[in-house]
């Protein structure tokens, strides 16, 4: 009899095969079109999640910051995880109420032009959806990785790249693997344009 390990492992190439044979993975290119573009014309990436999905936002917003892959010592191409502070988030959570966050920090650091990445499994967190309805009526482009059928969120998204999934776990392996390809589709594209250059560190 296979062991729980096995089996997770096993349940999570089964939803990433779905994924690929959804024919949703063409929206990571479109996505990463637009976030180069906006890049290239002084624009920057928002990010924004909750639990697991804070992290992940986190991470991507680090791999573009610092360094995506060893082999690439660039620039930093610039990109926020609106997850800031523990003295920003309580200090917002206490005064104003945790959904307000992320819709506040978009406001006060977003700006039209930029693109705003919302991560949220449910695609029903309160203040992904604030963040994204205050994105869009700013002119910052609102995309979403999202799972378990979209939820409010999908259409409050100029592109989401579904999984279709309703496990958490799953559904936020998927999104990290997602996150990397586009982040290293905008780094390959934004190379080729001539905006980011190889040991460009100054």
């Amino acid at each position: 009899m296979e062991n729980k390990i096995t089996q997770l492992f096993k349940e999570s190439v089964a939803v990433k095969n779905a994924t690929i044979e959804s024919g949703i993975l063409d929206v990571l290119a479109t996505m990463g079109d637009k976030i180069a573009d906006s890049i290239m014309n002084g624009g920057k990436l928002l990010l924004c999640g909750n639990g697991g999905s804070a992290a992940d936002a986190q991470h991507l917003a680090a791999e573009m910051l610092i360094r995506l892959r060893p082999k690439n010592n660039r620039e930093g191409v610039s990109a926020i995880a609106l997850a800031q502070d523990t003295s920003t988030i309580t200090a917002c959570g206490n005064d104003f109420g945790y959904n307000q966050l992320y819709k506040r920090l978009v406001l006060t650091l977003g700006k039209e032009g930029d693109v705003l990445i919302g991560i949220t499994t449910s695609g029903n967190s309160e203040n992904i959806l604030l963040a994204m309805k205050a994105a869009s009526n700013m002119g910052v482009k609102v995309f979403g990785f999202l799972g378990a059928g979209g939820g409010k969120a999908l259409e409050l998204c100029d592109e989401a790249f579904l999984v279709p999934s309703n496990d958490t776990g799953r559904i936020q392996e998927s999104h990290i693997t997602a996150g990397h390809a586009l982040m290293e589709y905008v780094e390959d594209t934004l190379l080729e344009q001539g905006h980011l250059h190889l040991d460009g560190l100054s």
